[in-house]
């Protein structure tokens, strides 16, 4: 990636809808190569998507929590099976599988605290390979807009 490219990018992460138009104009650049730039991006796998942020609390799931689990024994079976279990929650809106004490950390959003209850009690509890459960409440969250190269 050169700096044409970088700069793309970090457009493009600002707001996904910017037009092929605008950018060019303010690289400098004619549209038809700003368009090819963007296409080779997309094509070599640096831009994966382009996606819509949602006000969580708008479409109420404004309580934010993250629960490290462990489960048992931890085989690539059972945390296969566990992170596919997760992925098909609704509340579950990122997932990280890690390394060790914990096994996962599930980042939820929910209505609200007996609703986050009832996820941990009513669905994560109800698995057998479930070993160790932790919430955490977030009071706060950051996510880096634009993420470029280091």
């Amino acid at each position: 990636m050169d700096e044409l490219d970088s700069a793309l990018v970090r457009m493009l992460q600002e707001d996904g809808r910017r037009t092929n138009r605008d950018m060019a104009q303010e690289l400098g650049i004619a549209p038809s190569t700003c368009l090819e730039r963007v296409r080779a991006l997309r094509r070599s796998g640096v831009l994966t998507g382009f996606h819509a942020e949602v006000d969580l609390a708008a479409i109420d799931r404004g309580l934010q929590a993250v629960i490290a689990v462990r489960v048992r024994p931890p085989t690539r079976a059972v945390i296969e099976s566990f992170q596919t279990f997760l992925e098909q929650m609704p509340e579950v809106i990122s997932l990280f599988v890690l390394t060790g004490n914990d096994d996962f950390l599930v980042h939820v959003a929910v209505r609200d605290t007996d609703h986050l209850h009832a996820v941990v009690l009513d669905k994560l509890t109800k698995r057998p390979e479930l070993a160790d459960v932790r919430t955490s409440v977030v009071y706060a969250h950051m996510r880096r807009k634009v993420v470029g190269p280091t």
